[in-house]
């Protein structure tokens, strides 16, 4: 009865947000703007608040005796080798927003920075705040969701539900029964919206990517709309079968071109420029991420503060939003790894492979326009989408890469809804790892009428503002459940190294 309920309630809470989007882009835009800059006004700091305690909730158990407890019986090891899991976890997490991003973040931060200060210092900062968005504690968000629903579901036998902590420790409460449906339902919004706005982010980019390869200056709305249908033609037929090793050898794929067109701008690209860039942007972040975790920019000019609202509390809540969907997806990889190298994993790995990506194409863009060689700061301004494309220009080989980039993009976001589709029907159905094709595709339905409807809102801020909205609600959820796994530790004894035993003693 639940599940149905469940089930009804978030079908119709996404379909009415679906439906008003497509008949109303202007209206659900402005509504979403009015609600998240309200709710950041007045809650900004308890958003950060919330972040750092998470990476502190995750580097705090890692470093503690819990950290040798395994994600599952004591005798479990892991699935896969460390390099294929920490590939796995990042294509889920990240996918294609950091092909959009690459360069248009960095210097769209450069471009509001220079305003105030010198352009190497605006340059340095840029990147720093990019790393910042896109490091430690957009992984301590997915790291604490997913380690609290792999050790309920690994070491106490729980459903993958977000809703699962509450009940197990709270049995037979009203209040319990009703929080974790209240969970659930917000679980579900937050991954729909947030996967909706990734959709959205992935058709403007292929689009612009297929205008320039037609010598075009901006992607027009029947090239949008084409692109657009392509991506839902192919993510729904792999709905109506199981979610087997195809869809982990597309992100494989999706994230060995991303690799090589690393290596591509490195080797080809102003290789010592881009080699300091990236040790130098290390080491800023390092000196400063954890202080950066406390800031809210409250003393500082309001230009300042509505672009910390723009841009770093908005990314904050758009990982959460991420968060129930990419944390069942590390949970249901991790089983058998203990808490120690599952945070190690998580957070350190993923960082370390942004901060390369950023220092590569952030430098590189930064080596454009601090010598005043080409456009691509007014591309942040006028056509974002078009940043990295623009970027490619500039080096050999521009069809390949710019096809790489194209083919990227449609595979981290194909995957990305499949596995979505999964995930939210394993939510709206109590938990069955395995719903029904039809459950699936409905999913798969209503996740590109979102599309449909952040694509029809015309911007990459108005898909940004209704990432956030959908995403608020769910902040609560996620230190509820690090509340819940600090409880159920208590039961836990910590367990002790193994003394190891030399030939003398044998």
């Amino acid at each position: 009865m639940r599940a149905r309920l469940l089930l009804i309630a978030s079908l119709l809470t996404i379909a009415l947000i679906g439906a008003w989007g497509m008949l109303d882009p202007e209206g659900i835009v402005s509504g979403a703007s009015v609600i998240v800059e309200q709710y950041f006004v007045s809650r900004g700091w308890f958003v950060m608040l919330a972040v750092s305690a998470m990476l502190v909730f995750c580097v705090g158990l890692a470093v503690s005796p819990y950290g040798r407890i395994r994600l599952g019986a004591d005798d479990d090891r892991p699935e896969f080798s460390t390099p294929s899991w920490i590939a796995m976890l990042f294509a889920a997490g990240m996918g294609v927003g950091l092909l959009f991003w690459a360069v248009a973040e960095p210097l769209t931060h450069y471009r509001f920075g220079v305003q105030f200060m010198a352009p190497p210092v605006a340059a340095q900062n840029a990147l720093m705040a990019t790393n910042f968005h896109w490091g430690f504690h957009a992984w301590a968000i997915y790291g604490a969701t997913a380690l609290v629903i792999a050790y309920f579901a690994f070491r106490r036998g729980t459903p993958m539900l977000v809703s699962a902590p509450v009940e197990h420790l709270f049995p037979g409460e009203l209040w319990a029964r009703i929080a974790g449906f209240l969970a659930d339902f917000m679980a579900i919004v937050a991954i729909a919206i947030g996967v909706g706005g990734s959709i959205a982010m992935g058709v403007f980019q292929v689009a612009d990517g297929v205008d320039v390869m037609m010598g075009g200056t901006e992607a027009a709305p029947w090239l949008v709309a084409v692109v657009f249908a392509l991506m839902v033609a192919a993510y729904l037929p792999p709905l109506l079968v199981d979610l087997g090793a195809g869809m982990s050898r597309l992100s494989n794929i999706a994230m060995a071109i991303a690799i090589g067109l690393i290596v591509f701008v490195i080797i080809l690209g102003p290789t010592e420029y881009l080699m300091n860039s990236i040790v130098a942007s290390l080491g800023d972040y390092l000196s400063k991420a954890i202080p950066r975790g406390f800031q809210t920019l409250n003393f500082f000019d309001p230009a300042l503060v509505g672009w910390f609202q723009d841009w770093t509390l908005t990314y904050m809540v758009w990982w959460i939003a991420w968060g129930p969907f990419v944390g069942v997806f590390i949970a249901r990889i991790s089983r058998g790894r203990t808490i120690r190298e599952f945070v190690l994993g998580v957070l350190v790995g993923p960082t370390v492979f942004s901060i390369v990506w950023f220092g590569t194409f952030g430098g590189i863009g930064f080596f454009d326009v601090l010598r005043s060689t080409g456009d691509l700061l007014a591309l942040t301004e006028t056509n974002v989408e078009r940043v990295t494309f623009g970027l490619l220009e500039r080096l050999p080989f521009t069809t390949l890469t710019t096809v790489a980039t194209i083919l990227a993009a449609f595979l981290f976001i194909v995957t990305s809804v499949v596995s979505a589709a999964f995930v939210l029907g394993t939510f709206s159905t109590g938990g069955d790892p395995n719903p029904p094709p039809r459950i699936r595709l409905i999913w798969g339905v209503l996740l590109g009428v979102l599309g449909a409807a952040m694509v029809l809102a015309g911007s990459i801020d108005a898909v940004k503002k209704m990432i956030a909205l959908g995403a608020l609600p769910f902040v609560f959820v996620s230190i509820l459940l690090c509340v819940c796994m600090l409880r159920a530790l208590k039961d836990e004894k910590p367990v002790q190294p193994v003394p190891e035993v030399s030939h003398a003693d044998r």
